[in-house]
């Protein structure tokens, strides 16, 4: 499978899991308490899916035969790998210099190795050039 169809893979599971909340939160909403407000999106509940200071996000690769490997470049933020599909994140650059990432690449010889180009490829249009 590849990365970008693993990629596709993670969305669609976030999407169901939050799909799959908003049924039960409506079910509450069938059967109101007299003395609280209740709202469909009340079963909901906030929760980090990923490196809270990312921003903008234009490099992401997976490793060959691990599913659950991934790393990200954000523009912003540097280098995060993940070993659970993105449920959680660890970054690896906070150390180096440089935070802006703009494509990312695992070495088709060792999967140890990744190959990371910084700068920002892709500038925005509300930039002023």
């Amino acid at each position: 499978m590849s990365a970008h169809h693993r990629l596709t893979a993670l969305f669609a599971a976030v999407a169901l899991t939050l799909a799959a909340a908003l049924p039960a939160s409506a079910a509450a909403a069938a059967t109101p308490d007299s003395t609280t407000t209740t709202s469909p999106w009340g079963a909901l509940h906030w929760r980090l899916i990923g490196p809270f200071r990312a921003g903008r996000t234009l490099a992401v690769t997976g490793v060959p035969g691990q599913p659950t490997h991934f790393y990200m470049g954000t523009v912003d933020g540097g280098v995060w790998e993940t070993h659970d599909t993105g449920r959680t994140w660890q970054p690896l650059f906070d150390k180096e210099s440089v935070q802006s990432i703009g494509a990312i690449a695992v070495a088709a010889s060792n999967p140890n190795i990744i190959y990371v180009g910084t700068g920002e490829s892709d500038m925005r249009s509300d930039i002023v050039q």
